[in-house]
């Protein structure tokens, strides 16, 4: 969340919300940083379902919609850029291909924060501005590439702290993923992921 300066200009990382919008233009960077360290230390993969923003926290968790063709993917925020005018964001190629990016370079679109991912998911406006009610919001507690894996997952984790599980699929990556169900509100949802002993767990609205 600190400032940073790239050619001359510097950008103020932003506190988001569930919920939170932005249109322009999504790029895709791969072969040549593939390996390269990214803003937050990681390694760079271009087949991993993330993606660089200039301002939004570490680890949110962002769907992106090409508003050409309506395809849309979740990617997780893990690098700075892209430092083009215009531009609101960088996509791996993996999540470039979900959208059909690749082979135009660039494509309108429109991004929906929808999560956020670890200890990140502390860094939010106020509770009264960012709490919703309604039992609208699901954890993710896994992904696969076929239902069966799902659905022993689903039935593994079916009750845990009184939540229910649900499989849904996503035709944009071909996962099914696994989601934790009944939670009250966004709140709720994050203390549970964010202290539960499932790895990866997220927060995400429905």
């Amino acid at each position: 969340m600190r400032p940073y300066t790239i050619r001359g200009k510097t950008y103020y990382p932003e506190t988001v919300k569930v919920g939170d919008t932005q249109s322009g233009l999504a790029s895709w960077y791969g072969p040549g940083f593939h390996g390269k360290s990214t803003s937050n230390g990681e390694r760079y993969s271009m087949y991993a379902q993330t993606a660089a923003h200039k301002t939004y926290p570490m680890n949110t968790m962002v769907k992106v919609t090409n508003t050409n063709n309506g395809k849309s993917t979740i990617v997780r925020i893990n690098d700075r850029g892209p430092f083009v005018a215009g531009r609101v964001i960088d996509l791996s190629k993996k999540a470039a291909s979900d959208i059909d990016v690749v082979a135009r370079g660039t494509a309108p679109v429109k991004l929906e924060v929808v999560g956020f991912y670890g200890k990140t998911a502390t860094i939010s406006t106020p509770a009264k501005d960012r709490v919703f009610l309604g039992g609208n919001f699901m954890v993710q507690v896994g992904a696969f590439k076929n239902r069966t894996g799902a659905e022993i997952y689903k039935a593994q984790y079916d009750g845990e702290s009184g939540y229910k599980t649900a499989v849904k699929e996503y035709h944009a990556d071909g996962l099914y993923r696994v989601f934790l169900t009944g939670f009250k509100s966004e709140d709720e949802a994050r203390d549970f992921a964010l202290n539960t002993h499932i790895s990866g767990a997220f927060v995400v609205r429905q």
